[in-house]
């Protein structure tokens, strides 16, 4: 994987329309999970890794900025990329893309390799840190995206 991980193109229903005509932003979310799941599963870690290892991912902290509106009907894609991570965690961002190529939206999260039988914070196993580390190699010389690393807050004046 020498760039992002490209999900698969998705499309917005109707059901996830709010009433100012767009998509709402609980659905963003739901959008770029659908997505982390694909680009964890590169990783090896998806529903099979869970259940023979007992091991999973939860999110610490996952940041959506909101640029652009998607509608009902509309089809999209999101990119993945790792900017960090070490044995038990990952640091990745995201972007959410229209078919048509412009930007919607970008999320930036913060995964937790969590043993479920606690639940408690872990290291990976070193096959799965293996394999994690080797699209970190790919991706940590990729230009860093603009939007990572932002705070919330007013800025003053």
């Amino acid at each position: 994987m020498s760039g992002p991980h490209r999900s698969s193109l998705l499309t917005v229903k109707p059901e996830w329309i709010d009433h100012n005509g767009h998509l709402n932003m609980a659905y963003y979310n739901v959008l770029f999970d659908n997505a982390a799941d694909e680009f964890f599963a590169e990783f090896g870690i998806g529903l099979e890794y869970i259940q023979r290892t007992g091991f999973s991912t939860f999110s610490a902290e996952f940041h959506v900025c909101y640029l652009r509106e998607i509608h009902e009907g509309n089809q999209v894609y999101v990119t993945s990329q790792l900017l960090d991570l070490d044995e038990k965690r990952f640091h990745f961002f995201q972007e959410l893309h229209h078919a048509d190529g412009w930007l919607s939206a970008t999320g930036e999260g913060l995964g937790l390799h969590v043993d479920l039988a606690g639940p408690k914070v872990v290291p990976m196993p070193p096959e799965t840190y293996d394999k994690i580390a080797a699209i970190y190699e790919d991706h940590r010389n990729l230009p860093r995206p603009a939007r990572a690393g932002r705070r919330i807050g007013i800025k003053r004046k």
